[in-house]
């Protein structure tokens, strides 16, 4: 069996749930899906603001399992409102533009807390 590395972001609801923010596995990384809260509990009011924060999250993620950004070869990215895409693609542009990861964007009905409007994950091989 491949030896994983279990990555946590300290969050409460990783013991709550049973789940870790990222999980190594040989060389493989996978970052869960990730809502855009700031350390304070706060939530930025558009889809623009949480995508970044997302992906900050997902970012320090992976550089606790000694991978980056350029890594990523997959990422998922779950959203309340499609006609939002602008706003997603910006964000997710900006970080991915040139590492071009095989991505799929879902519109869904609600995410756990009524405040969050995209949950981004990603898999890395570094």
């Amino acid at each position: 069996m491949t030896q994983k590395t279990l990555i946590t972001s300290g969050s409460k609801w990783e013991p709550l749930l049973g789940y870790s923010r990222a999980v190594v596995a040989g060389n493989t990384v996978y970052v869960s899906g990730t809502c855009g809260v700031e350390a304070d509990g706060s939530v930025a009011p558009d889809m623009y603001g949480q995508a970044k924060r997302a992906l900050e999250i997902i970012e320090a993620a992976l550089a606790q399992a000694g991978a980056g950004m350029k890594d990523v070869v997959r990422t998922r990215i779950f959203v309340t409102d499609a006609g939002k895409f602008d706003d997603i693609a910006k964000a997710h542009g900006a970080v991915f533009g040139e590492v071009r990861p095989a991505t799929t964007i879902v519109e869904v009905s609600r995410l756990v807390d009524a405040c969050f409007m995209v949950e981004i994950e990603a898999v890395a091989v570094i």
